[in-house]
């Protein structure tokens, strides 16, 4: 991790950038951020947080992107969101309002640059500054409808559905590995190697090394919008 001490030019303008709520802001509250935000670079596969730690910074990532995911009692983990430019952390903002600790893992996907505010200074943002708190909290909400419509189809739909139906919102082309698939759908890479040749079986896909390339999106259509499975 590389950390330095005070906000760059090309950091400062990003951070407007990604977040320009900060220019609605009471100038004493810009002057706050500039004066008190630090900027983190994290590398590929750096632990940001895990459960169980204590929530003590706001992190608003300018690049790269961190996956949120909850792991189960035998290794598996399912993915619950990604954290890219612009976005807040639900879970963060969750923790940091409730003084809970976190339940879940934050893991980077790609290296992140990122502004850090320490918990004090986001309470005053929320507080103070109504544009910040309208945009923390509208994409909260947008973030728990995500969250609602996932439980859903965790617990209704098949995971032939659901892996079809990533296919289809990421493809024709997806640079990614069976293994990667699992994590994000919450399963094992056995798994998903036997749907994805019963997938290449029906001439929907066709499977390379890191890559599958969708050839009928009518079949995985059909196969992602079957009939809900309620007896699971």
């Amino acid at each position: 991790m590389r950390n330095n001490t005070v906000l760059t030019e090309t950091i400062l303008s990003q951070l407007l950038f990604h977040y320009p709520t900060i220019h609605q802001m009471p100038a004493s509250l810009q002057h706050l951020v500039c004066q008190t935000a630090v900027p983190l670079h994290l590398p590929a596969n750096h632990l940001l947080f895990q459960e169980g730690d204590a929530c003590l910074n706001f992190v608003m990532p300018l690049s790269g992107s961190v996956r949120v995911v909850k792991p189960d009692v035998s290794g598996r983990e399912i993915m619950l969101y990604r954290i890219r430019p612009g976005d807040s952390c639900i879970l963060t903002v969750s923790c940091l309002l409730g003084n809970q600790s976190y339940a879940a893992y934050g893991i980077v996907d790609r290296p992140v640059t990122a502004v850090v505010i320490p918990k004090p200074l986001f309470i005053d943002l929320i507080t103070q500054s109504e544009p910040f708190r309208l945009q923390v909290f509208q994409f909260f909400g947008q973030r728990l409808a995500q969250l609602l419509k996932l439980i859903e189809e965790v617990t209704f739909h098949k995971l032939d559905q659901r892996l079809a139906a990533l296919l289809l919102r990421r493809g024709p082309l997806l640079y990614t590995t069976h293994q990667q698939l699992a994590d994000e759908l919450g399963s094992v890479r056995e798994v998903i190697n036997r749907l994805l040749k019963e997938f290449k079986a029906r001439g929907a896909v066709e499977i390379e090394r890191g890559k599958i390339t969708i050839v009928n999106d009518a079949v995985l259509k059909q196969l992602a919008e079957a009939e809900r499975d309620f007896s699971r």
